[in-house]
């Protein structure tokens, strides 16, 4: 979900400062090319059947042969990052070849798109993003995405020698792949985990907590003053499985992580990982040390609330500055941290979530689709990573993608120096992305989790159930990570 914002799977950036120093960070930040090996796909994918009209002659400058003068229908999840940036892509593509946009800039995607899809009659291109996403797998399955590999294997507009795919950061496209195709580009350079206020920590003499111990005594010493331990975006609870899902990639490694996006039998029943995971969540909430109100809240709601210095900690991606811009004291220095450790985890405490969010599609009945893939292509620019970084606050995957001259905003600092701290420890669930019936199903547990009417027992159930059902699906044989 990307992004970013409501709900995203995920979705947010990262970076500032000397970003690279600035630019030479995103090549320390790089995630590492987990590999994802899937069957060959058949059926579904989509193909280039949206209109030809647009087709225009080819070269080197111009692989998809866009005509120029041409109209192309832009829809952006206005979320944390806005779409003050895609106005700025569609502004360039207008000056250099003189192709208008119609913009459309929404929290409503599902609203607004369903019926355009349904009707055969679907934007050029669409960051399907938000609590109200089209769900990316279920577009795959009914046949209405392009296979996004001419685009990735066209020449990239900053080196004409080098393949688009070249330029980007090694393990980013693999939140787009259904069935061994990318079929979504995750755009934003993302991180997950535990945010909390520099300030409230300084005045209260609190340390960043490393072990899990150390957390539930910060969250015990903030409820003593009045203030909840943690937050969490309870009518979203996509949120505070960042936490619980983290705490189980931390406790048993890879391991653990890819039995649950391989569908393992023991992906949670039998796993002493999940287990520790669930239980050490669910300890906040037996020992109260939850901000009150929190399981009732929007995500914005809840963020708001901790921007109050009314919690802790909360769980989010790092869109998390951007979509509390306003609500944000000026002094309230917002900081980034991973999940902390159990006992005996196999991952080090720098090791994070990190990787793509915001995923951008193309329909495959677009009308321009030369339109789409090349507007696609130049989003993979350094110019327009650059004005993304400038509007939005935060990375792109693409390498080195962002001027030094550009200035991020302090908060997502924290994400950078985090991101190179962990090094080659990054990980990333992709079963939201395989199978969002699935993430449905183990949210809704987490919800009656955090809300005490079941316990780490019955969660652990009712994820391996949601994992059982989704193993009987053939089509679920076509994704698998080594």
């Amino acid at each position: 979900m990307g992004s970013t914002s409501a709900e995203n799977n995920g979705s947010a950036g990262v970076g500032r400062r000397d970003l690279i120093k600035r630019s030479a960070a995103l090549g320390l930040i790089s995630v590492p090319a987990m590999s994802f090996l899937s069957a060959c796909a058949s059926g579904g994918g989509g193909d280039d059947n949206g209109s030809d009209s647009h087709q225009g002659k080819t070269s080197k400058s111009n692989p998809f042969g866009v005509e120029k003068n041409g109209k192309l229908d832009v829809v952006i999840f206005k979320g944390g990052y806005g779409d003050d940036y895609a106005k700025a892509w569609e502004a360039n593509f207008q000056k250099k070849l003189g192709i208008t946009s119609t913009h459309t800039g929404t929290q409503e995607i599902t609203g607004k798109l369903q019926p355009r899809f349904n009707a055969g009659n679907p934007p050029d291109i669409v960051d399907d993003s938000g609590a109200q996403q089209i769900k990316v797998d279920v577009l795959y399955k009914n046949g209405q995405l392009l296979d996004l590999a001419p685009v990735l294997d066209a020449p990239s507009v900053d080196d004409p020698g080098k393949k688009v795919r070249d330029m980007i950061i090694p393990g980013t496209l693999d939140a787009g792949m259904q069935e061994g195709k990318i079929v979504a580009l995750n755009y934003i350079y993302t991180v997950w985990g535990l945010w909390y206020s520099g300030k409230l920590f300084k005045e209260k003499g609190w340390e960043e907590p490393k072990t899990w111990a150390d957390f539930i005594k910060v969250c015990q010493a903030a409820k003593k003053d009045g203030i909840g331990g943690l937050a969490h975006q309870g009518k979203y609870p996509y949120y505070i499985n960042v936490a619980i899902m983290d705490m189980i990639a931390k406790k048993g490694g890879l391991d653990a992580m890819k039995a649950i996006d391989n569908l393992d039998p023991k992906a949670f029943v039998g796993s002493d990982a999940a287990q520790a995971g669930v239980e050490a969540i669910y300890e906040v909430v037996e020992k109260g040390l939850l901000m009150p109100g929190t399981n009732g809240l929007t995500h914005t709601e809840s963020q708001t609330r901790w921007n109050q210095y009314k919690a802790a900690f909360i769980t989010c991606g790092s869109w998390l500055e951007n979509e509390q811009l306003k609500q944000t004291p000026s002094d309230f220095d917002m900081k980034f941290m991973p999940m902390p450790l159990l006992p005996d985890s196999k991952l080090p405490f720098e090791a994070i979530r990190a990787g793509s969010g915001e995923p951008f599609i193309i329909p495959a009945k677009a009308k321009n689709l030369p339109g789409a893939k090349e507007f696609m292509r130049r989003m993979l620019s350094k110019e327009w990573s650059t004005l993304f970084a400038k509007e939005a606050n935060s990375l792109t995957i693409l390498k080195d993608g962002v001027d030094p001259s550009v200035k991020l905003r302090p908060g997502t600092q924290s994400t950078v120096e985090a991101s190179k701290a962990a090094g080659d420890n990054t990980f990333r669930y992709l079963y939201p992305e395989w199978y969002s019936e699935m993430d449905t199903a183990i949210q809704a547990a987490s919800n009656e989790l955090m809300s005490k009417r079941i316990q780490p027992k019955e969660w652990l159930k009712r994820c391996q159930a949601a994992v059982d059902k989704q193993a009987k699906d053939p089509a679920s044989k076509k994704n698998h990570r080594d």
